[in-house]
């Protein structure tokens, strides 16, 4: 059970990469552009993946009417979200030296994972929300209105996973260093609760 309680102890652990590294990542590129725009997307914040990224985005965005990359003190998620992976963090961590110390069953390790997955998970939905409204709220007095086949309103909606040609953009969105940290310590908390199990089920034949 030690052996499980320091494996959770280290994946809880690296959720803390979120605070260095970003989540999220979505580049543009296109034949005007051989430098591909981008922006990262932090647990606090969005960042262009050069300087002026941002800013050359938010001019591209503006003729066909989407609004400016917010700031972060425009959106209540980039204050939210840190304290829910620093407090899923330390909880973890609890959970994984209480475990070492043989005080909780190895059963709390995948009800954190389950919790983290469901927060994840609302993460998740929130953020492709967001993606849907940055992409189809547009300005009504655009320089430029596109309309589909059927006459309905253009969406510039970006994809939440792979790649999706908009206009001549090739854009593409996956995770960044941060989310895979995340996805580690999240798998490592899977391998705690089998190692711990495995360590129950010998003691209960012994």
């Amino acid at each position: 059970m030690k052996k499980a309680g320091i494996i959770m102890v280290i994946g809880s652990l690296l959720l803390l990469g979120l605070f260095k590294f970003p989540l999220w990542n979505i580049m543009l590129g296109a034949p005007q552009y051989p430098e591909p725009l981008g922006m990262n997307i932090y647990l606090d914040g969005i960042q262009g993946v050069e300087e002026f990224d941002l800013q050359n985005i938010d001019g591209l965005n503006h003729y066909i009417g989407m609004k400016t990359i917010p700031k972060a003190e425009d959106m209540w998620e980039f204050s939210v979200f840190p304290k829910v992976i620093l407090g899923m963090s330390l909880l973890g961590v609890l959970i994984g030296l209480l475990g070492f110390a043989g005080k909780v069953s190895y059963k709390f390790f995948i009800g954190w994972f389950v919790l983290m997955s469901v927060l994840g998970l609302l993460g998740m939905y929130d953020f492709n929300n967001w993606l849907t409204e940055y992409g189809s709220d547009l300005d009504p007095h655009a320089i430029l209105k596109l309309n589909n086949p059927d006459g309905t309103p253009m969406s510039y909606k970006p994809p939440l996973f792979g790649h999706q040609k908009l206009l001549n953009f090739d854009v593409t969105s996956l995770p960044h260093i941060g989310g895979y940290l995340m996805f580690v310590g999240m798998s490592l908390t899977l391998v705690a609760f089998w190692l711990g199990r495995k360590f129950s089920l010998i003691k209960a034949k012994e």
